[in-house]
This record gives structure tokens, sequence and C-alpha cells, in this order.
């Protein structure tokens, strides 16, 4: 009698979050899933360096058919947040706990020495958080891992060890999407890791392609046993180098010749009429894009080039999309499969205006990289997409990536697939980076765990669940008064309600605290601080009691991202100086000592007998 109580009782979950057929892990007498109750798979698409409006969904002109299929058959976020950088937003979609409390405060790149002193700023994942993967596999899903991972490569840290059974996993923040080569000096070589053991990709790889190929190959696999699977398929597009297969190229040439300023204004308006940002949204130029008009017709079409194969790479990702949809159909498991899609963070602004000048070349040449037009985008190729074009990848937004603008950290999110019931809808709900991980727990009906998990403490999940959104319960899952912090290298914000309190540091920005109501200004055109000062002067509060919650710790004086980042290649190369140069003073005795005997022997052949 328990057990039928029990049955009726997921199904009527079930029911009230629109439908999506599942069964409550643990609930019957035995603690496994029913057989009788189907389970829906759960596949997390994750784009690297993403702007808000670089697919067709939110307003872009880059076809994206697979996303725009999926935007169509669920709900689409307009106001969903994430970190401003890579490995905090990873580590906060796969536990659900903030950044700085998961470890990664940071990425590891761009640590500085003074920071490691404290265990949360390790750039890696901590052993007090439990990943998706590892609940999901705990409760009889199987739990699979392609792409990116960029949490940490010591045998502990590997996704193997972290909740997933199949891994082909790249450990480095990046790497070439057509060979296995590093793109920056700090990394030796391109870290791909196969089930926790180092692989050695094919000769015919490319990311997209070949991360799907994976995937397939590990959902495959299992489907015999009837078991729901989670898919985690973070992808390396659209990370520097950008790149992508010349037929891609080829349809967006000459499609960009019209420079970053009428695409941002393209874009924008797209995105009125999609209904993604209001009709009434202004926009701020930032200061870190170029005149267009200004740059000779060379310039022009070199920098048209690096935007048509950014949106080629956009688009090679979507078909591969596709064709992990494709597959799931053949096999009669799209019925049943809910996709989330999101990115990362937002646009990556950090290429060079000129990645032709000669002190901008320098580092890509020496890793054996081209910078030139004919070759832009394919094997050998190195190319960004620069603080201009990121602008309009980011459109109506201000900022990128590195910066807690919104278009740093205000991205793409959808939630599709049958089993959701609000199918080609619009939220203007607010959604963060840590809402992924309970609301996956929550459409596989897998309790969030407690105080300890596996015998030892662990911190405790803060995002919400957001499947009251998807079955069309709620408005919003975040009330007026509910707040978010974020911090990164000192770049601060904290939602609260239709506001955002928020600093940008130098460069780009000016270190001035500043509120906006981001429903109405998503363009965050307008600071309103001092016509709202007690919310000014309580959002502030609620920063700073947000840092002191979540261990954050001051930057160094002098610090900025960049500049960390070439001191630690610089610092590496300097460890191996120094164990070069001790290894020659080690060496030197012996080599004198060699040279004094040979001169010796040399000398008595010498002399002539007497």
């Amino acid at each position: 009698m328990k057990t039928y109580s029990l049955r009726r009782l997921a199904r009527c979950a079930a029911f009230c979050l629109g439908g999506i057929s599942i069964s409550v892990y643990g609930m019957n007498e035995n603690t496994q899933p029913e057989a009788s109750v189907i389970r829906p798979n759960i596949v997390l698409i994750l784009a690297d360096d993403l702007g808000y409006t670089d697919i067709a969904p939110y307003g872009s002109e880059v076809n994206t058919p697979s996303l725009s299929a999926l935007a169509e058959q669920g709900l689409s976020f307009t106001n969903y947040h994430t970190a401003a950088n890579c490995a905090p937003a990873r580590a906060m979609l796969l536990t659900g706990v903030d950044s700085h409390l998961a470890g990664v405060s940071n990425i590891p790149e761009m640590l500085a020495p003074e920071q490691r002193a404290y265990a949360n700023y390790q750039g890696v994942l901590g052993d007090d958080v439990v990943t998706v993967a590892t609940l999901l596999e705990d409760a009889g899903y199987h739990t699979y891992m392609a792409g990116k991972w960029h949490l940490g490569m010591d045998p502990r840290k590997r996704p193997s060890r972290r909740g997933f059974a199949r891994t082909m996993a790249m450990m480095d923040s990046g790497a070439d999407n057509w060979e296995q080569r590093p793109y920056i000096a700090l990394y030796d070589q391109a870290n791909w890791f196969a089930d926790g053991e180092r692989f050695t990709l094919p000769e015919d790889f490319y990311s997209s392609r070949f991360l799907v190929d994976r995937m397939i190959e590990f959902i495959g696999s299992n489907l015999q046993d009837g078991k729901p699977f989670f898919a985690y398929l973070p992808f390396m597009a659209v990370h520097s180098p950008v790149q992508a297969p010349r037929e891609y190229i080829e349809r967006y040439m000459g499609m960009y010749d019209s420079g970053w300023d009428a695409l941002r204004q393209q874009r924008m308006e797209r995105a009125v009429a999609l209904g993604i940002v209001p009709q009434d949204t202004s926009m701020l130029r930032m200061a870190t894009t170029d005149e267009w008009g200004d740059l000779d017709e060379e310039r022009r079409r070199y920098q048209a080039k690096r935007m048509a194969v950014y949106a080629a790479m956009i688009e090679a990702m979507d078909f591969n999309i596709g064709r992990l949809m494709a597959f799931l159909k053949q096999q009669g498991q799209y019925d049943n499969t809910i996709f989330i899609f999101t990115s990362d963070n937002g646009s990556e602004a950090s290429g060079p205006d000129d990645p032709q000048a000669f002190p901008k070349r320098l580092a890509p040449e020496n890793l054996g990289y081209t910078v030139d037009y004919d070759n832009l985008g394919l094997k050998g190729s190195y190319s960004t997409l620069g603080p201009s074009f990121a602008s309009a990848s980011a459109s109506p937004l201000a900022y990128y990536k590195f910066y807690a603008g919104e278009g740093g950290m205000r991205v793409p999110l959808i939630i599709a697939g049958k089993p959701v019931t609000r199918e080609q809808q619009l939220t203007p709900a607010f959604a963060w980076a840590t809402d992924i991980t309970p609301t996956i727990l929550s459409l596989a009906a897998v309790s969030v765990p407690g105080e300890r998990y596996a015998g030892h403490p662990v911190k405790p999940i803060t995002g919400r669940d957001l499947t009251p959104l998807l079955s069309g319960k709620v408005e919003r899952v975040y009330g007026p008064d509910d707040s978010v912090g974020y911090e990164l290298t000192d770049h601060g914000v904290l939602f609260e309600g239709d506001y955002k309190l928020v600093i940008n540091q130098p460069p780009a920005g000016d270190g001035q605290w500043r509120l906006f109501n981001i429903i109405d200004d998503p363009g965050e055109t307008e600071d309103i601080a001092s016509s709202h000062p007690l919310r000014f002067q309580r959002m502030l509060s609620g920063y700073q009691q947000y840092r002191r919650d979540n261990g954050v710790m001051p930057v160094p004086r002098g610090y900025t991202p960049i500049k960390q980042l070439v001191s630690n290649i610089l610092l590496q190369y300097r460890d191996a100086a120094i164990v070069l140069l001790l290894t020659l003073l080690l060496l030197l005795p012996f080599y004198v000592a060699y040279r004094m005997k040979s001169g010796m022997k040399s000398g008595m052949k010498r002399t002539p007998k007497p």
C-alpha cells in the first residue's frame, strides 16, 4: 500500500510539472527507480564564450536551425545570468553552489600567487561539493561527458572521478580545434583525457564534430538496458582560437562588410522584434569599439572575415547538435529527452584589434600559428573575435567576458523537449547559473543532498529549481527582495528583483558602483543610483554581506587578469629556467673535471718520447 501511494504521488508530481514523465528515486521499498515510470534523458549543452544574440532565436543572423527547433519546443530565458568567465560558471552549473564556495573563484590561469593561499582560490573543483553527475549516477542514470572540463586535471579532479562514467575531456581553458595543439604558451601540450587517461586525438579531428561523435558513441553503448542518461556536452565553440570548416566560412563571406556598429544595431532590432528585449531598449557604444570608417579597405576586409569565421563556428556547432538530435530520434529517445542549452559566459573580447600587427602576431606565430587572411579559421590559423565585433555579439548589452556588465553575464538559456510543456515561449524571469543543477535534479526526480553526502560534509546547493517556470505555475522563482551576489577580480554584482548593482573595473570600466533596472534597461544605459538612494545603499550592504558569506578576497594591488596570465606564463618559464640553471651548475664541476682530464690525456699523448 505504501509503494502504491508513493507511485501515485510521483505521477501527480509529474503531472504538476507539466506532463514530465518521471519517477522519484529512492521512494519505493527497494530504493530503486520504478521500471514502470520512464525518467527523462537530460542533455546539457554548453557553448563557450557565446554572446547574447549569437544564435537565431535571440536575434542573430547566424543560421542555427537546431537551436531554433529547440527554442520552438521549450522555454527561452531572456534574463538568465552566469559567471563572467568559464571555470567559475562551470563549477556553478555542475554543483548549484556559488563559485567561490565551490573552489573556483577564478580560472587557475589568472589566479595570483597570493590568492592561492586560500582554499577557495585554487581554481579547481572543491572536494566538498557534489556534482549533478554524481547525484544522477547514484540515482541510476548513465552519465557522459564530452568536451571542455577546465575544473582540475589532478586525478582526483578529473570528470571521471566527479560522477561521469564515460568521458572525453579537454582539460585546459582551450585548445586548437583542428589538431592536438595548445593555444597559449601556458600549456606545453593540449591535454585531452578519455575516461581519465591521456588521449591522442585522431588525424581527422574537428572539435564540434568529434565531441558529438563521442557523445553518440557513449549514449549508443547503453541504450539496450533502458536506463536514462545525463549527457554533458560542453563545446569548445566559440572559444579562441576561432576556427571552422571552409564550407561554413564561405557562407558568411561578405555578410559583415558593413561593420560592427551596423551589426550591433541589426541584432538589437531583431531581438526587439522577437521579444528578447523591450521595445524601447537603448544601447551604449563601448569605448573599446573601433571606428569602422577609419579602417582602410584591407583592414575592413580582414575584420569582416574574422566575424565570418566566428559565425561559421557557431553554425558548425549547431549542425553537430542537430546530428545528436537526429541520432536520438532514430533511437526512439528524442521524445523523452530534455535539452538545456546555454553558454558559460558572454562574448570574448580579448583578441587584438589588429591581429596582423607585428607585436600582436608574435604569440600565435611562436606557437606555430598563422594569422594570414587566406587561411583564417582553417587548420594552422589563429583567429579571434576582438572587442569591436564582440560588442555586436553581445548586442544590445554592454561589456563582455571578464566584466560584470550584462554583456559578460547575460547569455541564452533554452530548456526544451517534448516533456516540457511551455513551447515557443519566452520568460523575463531572473535565473542564475546555480539554478541549473537543482532544475536537472527536479526533472530527474532526484533529491538535493543534505549537509552530508557519501560520508562527508558538503556545501549546500543554493540555486533554485526552475521547473515551476517550465510548467507555467509561476512567473518567477526569485522574489523582488531575493538577492544573488557575484564577484570576479573585484568586478562586483548584486541582483535583487529587477535591479542590478554593479561595478566594472578598468580598463573597460571606471571602478564606480552603478544601479540599473535591467528589465527596463538591459543595455545598462541609465544609472538610477541617485534617484534610488535607499535601494542603492541597501544593495551595497547586501553585496558586502555576499563577500563575507562566500569568502571573497580582494585582488592584489595592481592586478589585472591579462597581466596575471602573462605573469603566470613567464613564471612557468622562469621556473623551467631556474631548473635548467641549477642543473647546469650541478653538472659544471663534472664538466670541468672532464675537460681537465681530457686535457691531461691529450697533453700526455702530445709529449714526445725522450
